[in-house]
């Protein structure tokens, strides 16, 4: 079942936003009596990719499941052909192959890209990327509305698609993060704590949920600290070498939702005190770059002034 998006940005397709006519046959084996149908004249319709593959092939057994989980995420744009070469001798030795796995992709009824080894997962999307020609997935589209709701401020649209997305890949490491940031941003940190302690090691490893994580952090963090600015404003004044105040400061204002101010902060400590507290204000720092995320406004720019600080 695939993902619909109403134009809105909600699920639709139903009460579960799924849609009920996407393609049941994304995936399936096939044989050489059947590859001009599967395979060739199916490659007129949508992109195929044929995956090449034996029973004793260890590398087959890590790559086909990767390539499976992506061609279901693609809701029905691309197709995956899988054939068994010991089954299928002449049609290997007619499509020349040497070693598996092997894998090729067809459009219009012509070979247009492949590979042969094991890859790695960005590979293999970048290679399934290629094939969409720049045609986004249903969940890519999900991903993309629940992030627009979650901007927007509609936390309950962006919930609702998040959830909807791990309904059909619950180790989906962006809606988790995503959904994550949402339960933040309606301001329940108790449930946004419970759903990081349900979490598994892989899942907390992942850069996107690590760095949500971090924001909850950041977030409790800035909950605890003194609520009162002025007096740490008041503090510095008086004394612009209190660190504690500039540094507790800093917390209070990201707990605020007043990023840039915080990194200001946090950079003046650095200029100030570098090694103070054991780097305190670096650390504090790269807190803060970890959970806004690599491609930030704020975390480049923020990052760009603290190495001129550091080896100035």
């Amino acid at each position: 079942m695939a993902l619909i998006i109403n134009p809105d940005g909600t699920p639709g397709g139903g009460e579960n936003g799924q849609a009920g006519g996407a393609p049941s046959e994304s995936i399936k084996e096939s044989d050489t009596a059947n590859f001009m149908a599967d395979v060739i004249e199916a490659s007129n319709e949508v992109p195929v990719i044929v995956d090449f593959w034996a029973p004793w092939c260890g590398p087959c057994k890590t790559l086909g499941p990767m390539i499976e989980k992506m061609v279901r995420q693609a809701g029905g744009l691309v197709r995956l052909v899988k054939i068994n070469i010991d089954d299928n001798q002449d049609l290997a030795a007619q499509m020349r192959i040497q070693s598996i796995p092997a894998v090729y992709a067809f459009k219009k009824g012509q070979p247009v890209d492949g590979f042969v080894g094991a890859q790695p997962e960005t590979q293999i999307r970048s290679f399934i990327d290629r094939l969409l020609a720049g045609a986004k997935p249903p969940l890519e589209q999900a991903l993309e509305a629940a992030k627009a709701a979650l901007d927007s401020g509609d936390h309950a649209a962006a919930q609702a698609l998040y959830l909807e997305i791990m309904t059909q890949e619950p180790d989906h490491a962006p809606a988790v993060a995503g959904l994550l940031r949402t339960i933040m941003a309606g301001g329940d940190m108790a449930g946004a704590r419970e759903l990081v302690a349900g979490l598994t090691e892989a899942m907390t490893a992942d850069s996107a949920v690590a760095a949500a994580i971090t924001a909850l952090e950041l977030a409790e963090q800035g909950g605890a600290a003194p609520p009162d600015t002025q007096t740490l404003r008041d503090r510095l004044a008086a004394d612009g070498d209190d660190h504690q105040a500039r540094l507790d400061l800093a917390i209070a204002l990201y707990g605020a939702d007043q990023a840039e101010d915080a990194v200001d902060a946090l950079l003046e400590l650095v200029r100030r005190a570098a090694d103070w507290n054991d780097g305190a204000g670096r650390l504090q720092l790269i807190k803060i770059f970890d959970a806004l995320g690599p491609t930030h406004e704020l975390t480049l720019s923020g990052r760009r002034r603290l190495s001129s600080i550091l080896f100035s």
